[in-house]
């Protein structure tokens, strides 16, 4: 299964699920899905956001990888892993087109197996 913290950025995530032959998971900021959703709030840097998925999107030990466009400060991708880990799911890893090596976001994501194409 995978999974994605939204809908806008470089990377087309619903033609990389099909790619892969597994589901998707729409990951996004408050108000965006319909139905029954899981919140998880988190502090970032300049303040504060939340992101929600759908209670039933992932069965208990899913495997599930994580895909944005950007890994910068770590916090969203940490956010998101936690939604999934709280709904049951196994984090399998994390891929990034690009990552800013400066903004050190590896540190917030201890034991994932992370992946980028692009370091800067």
């Amino acid at each position: 299964m995978r999974a994605a913290d939204r809908r806008e950025g470089a990377l087309d995530r619903g033609h990389i699920a099909r790619i892969l032959d597994a589901g998707f998971i729409p990951i996004r900021k408050p108000g965006k899905l319909p139905w029954t959703k899981r919140r998880y709030e988190y502090i970032l840097e300049y303040g504060s956001d939340a992101l929600e998925i759908h209670e039933d999107a992932i069965r208990p030990g899913q495997r599930v990888l994580i895909v944005d466009d950007l890994l910068a400060t770590g916090g969203t991708a940490r956010a998101t892993t936690n939604l999934v880990k709280r709904l049951g799911g196994q984090v399998h890893g994390l891929a990034f087109l690009i990552e800013l090596v400066a903004l050190n976001g590896r540190s917030k994501l201890p034991g994932e197996n992370i992946h980028t194409i692009l370091q800067y």
